[in-house]
């Protein structure tokens, strides 16, 4: 049976949406710049991809991975669309390598682009009215929605709630998205994502062509007393301690990663860069969305034969600083191991393209620091969570 490995991984820096550099750069352009990155980087010849698998969120249902692979000359493969919330790209990784471990393909493209920027604006007929009317802008709901679980208010059903039901403080998020600020910033001047980030030419208004290669989310300034300056996001709300602050950012970005078998690899002469060696999804009432993440951590380390002290780093997507707080609490993870180099609350969450982002992180990073263990997990809309582990 071949083992599944990864032989490149890529992501885009990571925008601002709306008002940042991918401000104007579609989803389709954010595919097509980290598909053909990922097959140059791991040294193979296109034609010999066998499906790529991109994750997408509410951009209408148009097949980017298709899409993509048709526009970067690979007319003869095909795409796959996934969509599992926030952890559609590591669904992506893993629905490849389960591909490989069948041994019913030898090479895929993985991972998930969001430009949130310029997704479409959906509306939706209501239905049982003898006249046309229709709701819009519309999202399809994530769940059956419930008082304690509003559709499309995360910062309550996600934030709130697990701060609440971990008894996390408004301090310990404001320090925890503090941190994650300073641990971005530090990343990015000590050189860390450049051999993860294809630059992307971005053309401006005025019809000059910029670079765009650092990620723009992550705030120099950020003090612990401007973060507890921030007004709550709902004040109406006793105790209420959500903020912008202690909270993911609204993000564009691509990433991608190539997974092949071992044996594939190593008849081609490739370099590895690290194994997939498990993966779970699991999913709670959706009033628990945070506490997912802390769910299916248990779940992979059982699936792997793991302890956490097996694990030399992490990452727990900062959805909002409740997220992770909570999951190194109910697990005993050690906190310095956990984003290491800055996650949702600074890098920013560009939803279907952070696992790959997260994954493509880690391999780099324990690269650096001579292999290991690394998890990345979060939790995702509608009360699931996912989960993969790499060892490099």
């Amino acid at each position: 049976m071949a083992k599944p490995v990864i032989v490149s991984a890529v992501r885009t820096a990571i925008g601002r949406s709306f008002k940042g550099a991918l401000a104007n750069v579609p989803a389709e352009t954010l595919a097509t710049t980290v598909l053909p990155e990922a097959v140059r980087r791991a040294g193979i010849d296109p034609t010999v991809v066998d499906d790529v698998i991109l994750a997408e969120l509410n951009y209408g249902g148009g097949d980017l991975a298709r899409h993509a692979a048709v526009a970067c000359g690979m007319e003869t493969v095909p795409g796959q669309a996934v969509n599992r919330h926030c952890t559609g790209s590591l669904t992506a990784i893993a629905n490849g390598a389960a591909h490989i471990v069948s041994e019913m393909e030898r090479v895929i493209v993985a991972g998930g682009v969001q430009s949130l920027s310029t997704a479409p604006l959906m509306k939706w007929r209501v239905p049982g009215k003898a006249e046309l009317e229709f709701v819009e802008p519309w999202m399809p709901p994530s769940h059956p929605e419930t008082p304690d679980a509003p559709t499309l208010d995360m910062a309550i059903t996600v934030g709130w709630n697990t701060a609440k039901k971990a008894g996390i403080s408004r301090e310990e998020m404001d320090a925890w998205a503090l941190r994650s600020h300073q641990r971005a910033i530090a990343a990015i001047d000590a050189g860390k994502f450049l051999d993860e980030i294809v630059p992307i030419k971005v053309q401006q208004l005025d019809g000059s062509v910029v670079d765009f290669a650092v990620d723009e989310f992550p705030r120099r300034g950020t003090t612990l007393e401007r973060l507890a300056a921030l007004p709550v996001l709902h004040p109406e709300i006793e105790g209420f301690s959500i903020t912008a602050g202690n909270s993911s950012g609204i993000n564009d970005a691509g990433a991608a990663v190539t997974v092949v078998g071992d044996d594939f690899a190593a008849a081609e002469g490739l370099e590895v860069m690290g194994t997939v060696r498990a993966w779970a999804n699991a999913a709670m009432t959706p009033a628990d969305n945070g506490l997912a993440a802390g769910k299916v951590i248990g779940k992979i380390l059982d699936r792997a034969g793991l302890k956490v002290s097996d694990v030399a780093l992490w990452e727990i997507n900062e959805a909002f600083a409740s997220v992770p707080i909570a999951a190194c609490r109910e697990h005993g993870i050690d906190e310095e191991l956990v984003n290491f180099s800055g996650s949702g609350c600074s890098l920013g969450h560009p939803i279907s393209a952070s696992g790959a982002r997260m994954v493509t992180t880690l391999l780099y990073e324990l690269r650096r620091r001579g292999g290991g263990i690394g998890i990345a997990a979060m939790c995702a809309g509608g009360g699931q969570g996912g989960a993969l582990v790499v060892e490099v």
